[in-house]
């Protein structure tokens, strides 16, 4: 098992590890997700020659709940804390949330964010009203909240579950009963990705756009992949049956779309 390591920010840490050499690739997983979500896609791109790195988002996994904002704005400036630990530039794999603190990341810094890899992205709200919104916030209260979080958890990856899936989900089930942890998810859930979406146009790195067909979060989700890959000038993958995880569900395609982004960085 890879050592805990962690960086220390100026309200607490962020847990990550890193492991194997070459390029820089760093795995940013979104809200209520773990570092551990990348588990089936780190070994393929350690057997592609990267050196990976995955953190925990603040206030999940094993970084500190002690921070007063759990944004996507203050998860970039964790992501490029991160980067200059490693000694960058990295490619930067974000998931939901973390594809969102991707976007701001590369256009705040782009000299540190070599590509993107977008997975399931949240780069600017969803479609919803307020009184979806407001139920949302309902299902989220104590005492009921985590086992709504969890009842829907098996949504966001349809049909075939992945290697590992129920260990997983029980590791995600025990993140939210450490201390400090289920409140800093709710303040997590109520970030704005409008940031992001603001942002889109001053990225000038290579990106590619990787959604699941099957994704819930979107009534469209191929839709919502060619919005982003518009806006981005990047590819989008759509892959069939697979939901909001394509690093768990889809590792080997993630693998292979990562590896043509650092080939295509390497060359420029």
């Amino acid at each position: 098992m890879t050592a805990t390591q962690y960086l220390r920010r100026p309200e607490g840490r962020i847990a990550y590890d890193v492991q194997g050499s070459g390029p820089l690739v760093i795995c940013v997983p979104g809200m209520a997700e773990l570092r551990q979500a990348y588990r089936l896609l780190v070994p393929r791109l350690l057997a592609a020659g990267f050196r990976v790195a995955t953190m925990d988002i603040r206030g999940h996994g094993d970084s500190d709940a002690t921070f007063t904002a759990y944004d996507d704005v203050a998860l970039a400036g964790d992501l490029l804390a991160l980067i200059d630990e490693l000694d960058g530039p990295a490619v930067v794999v974000g998931n939901s949330m973390g594809a969102a603190a991707g976007v701001i990341a590369a256009a705040e810094a782009p000299a540190k964010v070599s590509g993107l890899a977008l997975l399931g992205p949240f780069v600017r709200g969803p479609a919803g009203g307020a009184m979806q919104k407001l139920l949302i916030r309902a299902l989220f209260l104590r005492p009921w909240g985590p086992a709504a979080l969890l009842g829907y958890y098996p949504k966001w990856l349809p049909g075939t579950k992945p290697e590992g899936y129920e260990e997983h989900k029980r590791r995600v089930r025990d993140n939210l009963r450490r201390p400090g942890h289920w409140r800093a998810f709710v303040r997590t859930s109520r970030t704005s990705h409008e940031p992001a979406r603001r942002r889109l146009a001053d990225v000038t790195a290579p990106a590619v756009v990787v959604m699941g067909a099957a994704d819930v979060d979107w009534a469209d989700p191929g839709a919502e992949a060619e919005w982003i890959g518009g806006q981005l000038r990047a590819e989008v993958v759509m892959v069939p049956e697979v939901g909001h995880f394509p690093q768990a569900q889809a590792p080997d395609v993630v693998a292979a779309v990562v590896t043509r982004l650092v080939e295509q960085v390497g060359k420029a």
